[in-house]
């Protein structure tokens, strides 16, 4: 049997919003969806669990449905599920959440906490609902991006829409470098910034040849630039790395602003 796609639900209009949003992923990889719903053993949840499941049934009809609830806290039970889920997917706020651009306590639970990628579904109808015809990855020096890499190419590729890889470096303050060189010229002192980025998508090109890519380096802070390229994408793609030495990932200052401000869905993937 095919690993599930994992949304949870818990009555909000975010969570419908994920529903939405998950559906038609699980539609576009060719496996089920599971509905997830977290809550105390008493609560009576047929009623939300069938509106939801009614929902992701007109969203995606041929997509096939199960539905569980659990009696433990959302962040936990939604972990839990997805050490067997192709992802898990979240709306941007639950219940009781106040309203705006910060993301809910659950969702960065689950982003900080979760084996596999995690969707946090943000943004208006045109970002959802994947009009804008591109994904966007973030790009890191090192081996901390390349789970996200692959996973940004395979969105693009079933999305059949193009892909743009952004590279944002600085140099450190205190650089004693030569005088009278440029930024750039500093850092490719050390590794061109072009070339980290064209080194972290060399083998993700030749898998899939069919996705157009563009890529993008930018002199100054990762999470502006990010934000920025997010603006006109279906789906914003970013790496984490795991802890040393402790359960779960390593959401760092970039990850946060992303999670917490970005204008369309977003990707949390754990390097492998």
């Amino acid at each position: 049997m095919a690993v599930p796609l994992v949304v949870g639900i818990d009555g909000s209009e975010a969570s419908l919003e994920a529903v939405d949003w998950a559906a038609d992923e699980a539609a576009r990889h060719g496996v089920p969806l599971r509905l997830l719903h977290a809550a105390p053993a008493d609560d009576d949840a047929s009623d939300l669990v069938a509106a939801a499941s009614e929902r992701a049934g007109k969203s995606a009809p041929a997509v096939q449905l199960s539905s569980v609830v659990l009696s433990e806290d959302a962040a936990s039970a939604l972990v839990g599920e997805g050490r067997n889920a192709l992802a898990l997917v979240v709306g941007s706020r639950g219940l009781g959440g106040l309203t705006g651009l910060l993301l809910g306590s659950v969702g960065l639970a689950v982003a900080a906490r979760a084996d596999c990628p995690v969707v946090v579904v943000r943004g208006g109808v045109e970002h959802r609902h994947s009009r804008f015809g591109c994904v966007v990855v973030g790009v890191e020096a090192g081996e901390g991006s390349g789970t996200a890499v692959e996973f940004a190419f395979r969105e693009a590729h079933l999305r059949r829409c193009r892909l743009l890889a952004v590279h944002a470096w600085s140099v450190p303050v205190g650089n004693p470098g030569p005088p009278a060189l440029s930024g750039y010229a500093l850092k490719a002192l050390d590794r061109p910034p072009a070339q980290v980025l064209a080194d972290a998508l060399h083998r993700s090109e030749q898998r899939y040849p069919d996705v157009p890519v563009s890529s993008e380096v930018v002199e100054g802070p990762a999470r502006r630039a990010l934000l920025d390229a997010a603006s006109a994408a279906d789906l914003l793609v970013v790496g984490a790395r795991r802890r040393q030495g402790h359960v779960g990932l390593q959401l760092g200052l970039v990850n946060h602003a992303v999670l917490h401000h970005a204008p369309c869905p977003i990707a949390v993937v754990p390097q492998i």
